[in-house]
């Protein structure tokens, strides 16, 4: 059986950010859906940073998230396990889909600062990537202009882990058969 875990991240920013701060996931929002097209689950999850723990200003307000929803949170090792067993990552074959490079990256990023195996976020596909190519497009867009551009009503808070990953399903869903997996 193969899952799609069509996944977004939110992570630690700044307006401008300060010289040696590097960026920590803060949410996790996901959905895996199976080769049919049917979605399986649903995750979303916290994480306290560890580095910066105080949300810059910048950051609650561009992602809505409150410094008591991540203060509540697991930190990112116990949060990955969890994500992992969620996503039946030892049983079944999965691919790691987000829109752009950034959210892969960051969880190897993450993985390096806790000290953390990332061989299983190598299973990765640009949706953004493929979307323009599909499209034809000269150069990529964000995810909001893509679901809009496809009639499909853009629903929760953009630059949150679990809406953006919604929306992302609805677009991944609408062109499942097309993207290279």
């Amino acid at each position: 059986m193969m899952n799609y875990i069509i996944y977004d991240l939110e992570a630690t920013c700044w307006e401008h950010t300060p010289p040696g701060y590097v960026q920590e996931t803060i949410e996790i929002g996901a959905f895996r859906v199976n080769q049919y097209g049917e979605v399986r689950g649903k995750f979303n999850r916290f994480i306290r940073p560890v580095m910066h723990p105080t949300l810059s200003p910048f950051c609650r307000d561009l992602t809505s998230i409150s410094q008591i929803d991540v203060n509540r949170a697991d930190t990112f090792p116990d949060v990955i396990e969890e994500f992992q067993h969620w996503a039946r990552m030892d049983e079944e074959d999965y691919v790691l889909c987000s829109w752009g490079s950034f959210d892969k990256k960051m969880f190897v990023n993450d993985c390096r600062l806790h000290r953390l195996e990332s061989d299983w976020a190598e299973q990765h596909a640009n949706l953004k990537e493929q979307y323009m190519q599909m499209k034809q497009l000269r150069r990529s867009i964000g995810l909001r202009k893509a679901v809009e551009r496809e009639d499909i009503l853009f629903t929760g808070t953009h630059h949150r882990g679990i809406s953006d990953a919604e929306n992302l399903t609805k677009l991944f869903l609408k062109y499942l058969g097309y993207w290279t997996l």
